[in-house]
């Protein structure tokens, strides 16, 4: 620590008027945000590799020359060991869609807005960061390749399937390996920058929304694809897989401004190549911190990690016929079943912490007491189902829009749906992959932007909105959630939502 401040003294001309060491991200470096007695900030690190300090700051300096969103290295110590560095705040992107995150993946489009400028800012240092970098500085290694590529293969053997005691004919398996191997590693768009650990923790957003990238000491020269497998099919993230197809959509888009690509049919099968991958070395990370290091969080990643195997096993081909067998066997293990049947209870959520759309003990029954008619406009929105009436307006008002959902298709009509709400991934995607819902929508959010509005301008304090379906259960709650949301994200109100046969109330806070 003295030699970092000795360092900072040496860059300022003066001792850091104050010091606060940093939460730890998983890494064996410390960091240290130090003031002046102006309060100017910088970030100073302390690293016990020399190598993997080296690659770090070479790697920031040569993308600081190409304009690239990274923090500026300001001074560096002569054995590398400590390095000084512009302070890019405290907000992680993970941090800024924890909502989304910890509401199981229904991200609102502020945080919605925020993925997509960070994907789209990925291609810039993969394809500019690469021209004229020097390799031979990266750590611990300068290549993503085939021996790499086996490592991580046997990683994932070794600490996860033998751990599961799956039996499997280990020279068949190693066979499947190297062909996955050779596929990775063969075609013509390895001479990019790959990040090698592209996820929301390591990517920091300033007051002005924008994404800047940190901790790539880890990058190396590989293919694009890597990088955006890592990112949108971590497991933790439990990015619907609508909003995840529009992201690779805007990177595959925003990849086009810098170099040549496939057509979109070829990108999305060699995509699905790394996504295969990337499960396989993730599930040999979390058998190993699990299993062999007891670490609880680690174990309770398998079960998505699983439910994205899953997915991919349900919609791709892949030409390794051993172990796509093998891993539909470890899908089908009693341990590994689909997370939401899992979880799926009377009330349909899979989430363990305090759920923002399942009500607390301290929120009360599902019901709204009467608005005080002084203050702003509060929206309240409901689902019901019709056989138990329409929702009665406490508010005194006498009423408000009513919207039958029943003309479209019904996913509770199918038995997979039949226990989960149309707050639950599951039905989520049935009805927007289905899309009559959508359309549907599409009116309902035009008329209530207008009433809205107008509501404002001439100083109405509530608005009513009810859907209503045959149960209750699946389009009137998807419905009704998303208007909310697009209200509150539009107008910045205060927006109530009472999905009544559920018993699930929520308010989204006023922002204006």
């Amino acid at each position: 620590m003295q030699k970092l401040l000795e360092l900072y003294k040496q860059w300022c001309g003066a001792e850091p008027h104050d010091v606060e060491k940093l939460a730890g991200a998983g890494s064996n470096r410390e960091y240290y945000r130090m003031s002046d007695a102006q309060g100017q900030t910088v970030v100073g690190c302390i690293g016990t590799s020399r190598d993997e300090n080296h690659a770090f700051v070479y790697l920031c300096q040569h993308f600081t020359k190409r304009q690239l969103p990274v923090p500026q290295i300001l001074a560096v110590s002569t054995d590398e060991l400590r390095y000084l560095q512009t302070d890019l705040g405290s907000v992680s992107l993970f941090d800024a869609i924890r909502g989304g995150r910890e509401a199981g993946g229904r991200y609102t489009l502020k945080e919605q807005d925020l993925l997509r400028r960070t994907i789209r800012e990925l291609p810039n240092i993969q394809i500019r960061g690469a021209r004229e970098l020097d390799f031979s500085n990266c750590y611990p290694q300068p290549v993503f390749n085939s021996d790499s590529v086996l490592f991580d293969l046997n990683y994932f053997k070794y600490c996860f399937l033998k751990a599961t005691e799956l039996d499997f004919h280990e020279l068949k398996l190693e066979a499947d390996f190297r062909l996955l191997a050779k596929d990775l590693t063969a075609a013509d768009d390895t001479q990019c920058f790959l990040y090698r650990d592209f996820q929301a923790r390591n990517v920091m957003v300033d007051g002005n929304r924008r994404p800047f990238f940190i901790d790539f000491q880890g990058g190396r020269k590989g293919p694009y694809y890597y990088d955006l497998a890592s990112f949108l099919w971590q497991a933790s993230a439990k990015y619907p897989h609508k909003l995840r197809r529009e992201l690779v959509y805007e990177y595959y888009n925003a990849l086009k401004h810098y170099t040549e690509v496939p057509s979109p049919h070829l990108f999305v099968e060699r995509l699905s190549l790394f996504v295969l991958f990337r499960q396989l070395q993730v599930l040999g990370a979390y058998g190993f911190r699990g299993y062999f290091e007891r670490k609880a969080h680690f174990i309770e990643s398998i079960p998505p990690a699983m439910d994205n195997i899953r997915e991919l096993l349900g919609e791709r081909n892949f030409p390794y016929p051993y172990l796509t067998g093998l891993l539909q066997r470890l899908t089908e293990m009693p341990r590994f079943r689909h997370v939401e049947a899992m979880a799926a209870r009377a009330d349909g959520f899979k989430t363990t912490s305090h759920n923002p759309y399942k009500p607390h003990p301290q929120d009360g029954p599902a019901t709204f007491s009467r608005y005080d008619a002084q203050g702003p406009l509060v929206v309240r929105v409901y689902s019901f189902s019709y056989g138990k009436g329409i929702p009665e307006d406490e508010s005194g008002n006498g009423g408000g829009y009513v919207f039958d959902c029943r003309s479209t298709h019904n996913p509770g009509r199918y038995e997979p749906y039949k226990k989960l709400t149309g707050l639950d991934e599951p039905v989520i995607r049935f009805l927007e992959d289905d899309g009559e819902i959508l359309t549907f929508l599409e009116s309902v959010y035009k008329l209530a932007d207008a009433h809205v509005r107008r509501y404002i301008q001439r100083g109405f304090t509530s608005l009513m909105f009810c859907f209503g379906c045959t149960g209750g259960q699946h389009r009137s709650v998807y419905s009704a959630q998303h208007l909310a949301e697009h209200i509150h994200d539009k107008f910045g109100i205060e927006v109530r939502i009472c999905h009544r046969e559920q018993g699930i109330t929520q308010t989204l806070t006023a922002t204006t």
